[in-house]
C-alpha cells in the first residue's frame, strides 16, 4: 500500500523503521571506525558494557592433585549515546511529499554526511565533540606514536608503531588511513618483493576488504581526516566500542539560516529567502576507546607536518572542531 502521511501533515517524528534501519545500514557499512570496531546497539540512552580484561588460567595437574582455579577479570565501561544531526535543504515543494518517499529518497546523503562525522570525531576528536576521548588523544596521551622518517623505511616505521602496542600486551588486528595514502602502500614490498598492502581480498560474508602486514586497513573520506595529526593509526580495535541507538528522528526547519552551507554570495543559506526547508535527522551513538594504550599513530615527519610523505594535504574543514563546511553537528 502507498504510504498516504505526508510531510506537510508530520513536520517531525520518527523516520519510518525501515528506512532508518537501511540508514544506520549504510553508516555502519562505510564508516571506517565502526567498520573496525565493536558496534552495540542501544536500547537506552546509556549502556554498561562487559569488555573481557584478562583471562583464566590453565594449569597442569596430576592425578591427585587439587585443581587450581582462576578468575576471569572483566571491565564493565559505560557509554552514553550523543545526538549526531544533519540538515538537508530540498526545495519546498517537497513538503508535499510521503515521509517515506521524501526519506527513501534522501537516505544516501544523510548516511553520508553521518559517517563523514562519525570517523572524524572518534578519530580524532575536535571542540564540537561530545565524547571525553578520541583514538587520537588516547594514543597521543599515552606516548603511542611514531613519526614518519624515524627508519629509513615507511613500513617500518609502521611497524614500529605496531610494536608500541604490542609491548602493551596486545596484537595489532587493523589500521585506519587516508586514501591519500594509498599510493604509498602500494609501493611498500618485503625483502623477497611481496607486497605489504594487499588489495581485494573477499571474505566468507562475500566483503571485500585490504590489508596491511596481513590485517584489515580501512580508509575514510578526506573530509574525515586530519593529514596534520596522522598518517596511519594502528590499533587493537576490540577496545573501541561505538555504542548506536536504532531510531533515527526528523523536524522539518522553515525559516532557519543554514550556516553550515555558504551560497555564491557568501552568505549562509536562509531558508525562506531561497524558497526552501530544511530536513534535519538525529541520530543517536555512544564512543569510548575503552583502552587508551591499544592504539598507535604513525605521524608526520616532526620536520614537515604539513607535508608528509605519501599522506596527502589536510582537508579543508578536517581539523577539529570546526562543524561547518559537513552540515553535521554532535550533541547532548
Amino acid at each position: 500500500m502507498a504510504d498516504t502521511t505526508y510531510l506537510k501533515e508530520n513536520l517531525q517524528g520518527f523516520v519510518p523503521q525501515e528506512i532508518s534501519y537501511d540508514i544506520i545500514g549504510r553508516v555502519v557499512l562505510n564508516s571506517s571506525v565502526m567498520r573496525l570496531s565493536k558496534v552495540e546497539v542501544m536500547n537506552s540512552e546509556s549502556k554498561k558494557f562487559a569488555v573481557y580484561a584478562s583471562g583464566v588460567g590453565a594449569y597442569w595437574t596430576g592425578e591427585t592433585e587439587r585443581i587450581k582455579t582462576s578468575v576471569p577479570k572483566w571491565i564493565f565501561p559505560e557509554i552514553t549515546a550523543k545526538k549526531l544531526a544533519v540538515s538537508v535543504p530540498v526545495p519546498r515543494e517537497k513538503i508535499n511529499d510521503s515521509v517515506i518517499d521524501v526519506f527513501g529518497e534522501l537516505r544516501p546523503i544523510i548516511a553520508e554526511a553521518f559517517y563523514k562525522k562519525i570517523d572524524k570525531t572518534c578519530l580524532f576528536g575536535g571542540t564540537d565533540t561530545p565524547f571525553a576521548n578520541s583514538i587520537y588523544s588516547a594514543a597521543t596521551t599515552n606516548s603511542m606514536a611514531v613519526a614518519l622518517g624515524t627508519n629509513s623505511k615507511v613500513d617500518l616505521d609502521i611497524s614500529d608503531a605496531m610494536s608500541l602496542i604490542e609491548q602493551k600486551g596486545y596484537e595489532v588486528n587493523g589500521f585506519v588511513s587516508n586514501v591519500a595514502f594509498k599510493n604509498t602502500l602500494r609501493k611498500m614490498r618485503d625483502n623477497n618483493g611481496n607486497e605489504l598492502f594487499v588489495t581485494g581480498i573477499t571474505d566468507r560474508q562475500g566483503q571485500r576488504y585490504d590489508t596491511l602486514y596481513s590485517q584489515p586497513i580501512e580508509f575514510t573520506h578526506s573530509e574525515s581526516w586530519d593529514a596534520t595529526k596522522a598518517i596511519c593509526i594502528g590499533g587493537n580495535w576490540n577496545y573501541s566500542i561505538i555504542g548506536v541507538r536504532q531510531e533515527i528522528e526528523y523536524d522539518i526547519l522553515k525559516e532557519a539560516t543554514l550556516n553550515s552551507i555558504t551560497m555564491p554570495d557568501g552568505k549562509p543559506l536562509s531558508l525562506a529567502e531561497n524558497d526552501m526547508i530544511a530536513i534535519k535527522a538525529t541520530m543517536r551513538i555512544g564512543f569510548l576507546p575503552v583502552k587508551d594504550d591499544a592504539f598507535a599513530l604513525l605521524t608526520p615527519a616532526a620536520s614537515s607536518s604539513s607535508s608528509s610523505s605519501g599522506s596527502g594535504s589536510s582537508s579543508s574543514g578536517s581539523g577539529e572542531g570546526s562543524s561547518s563546511g559537513d552540515g553535521t553537528d554532535l550533541g547532548d
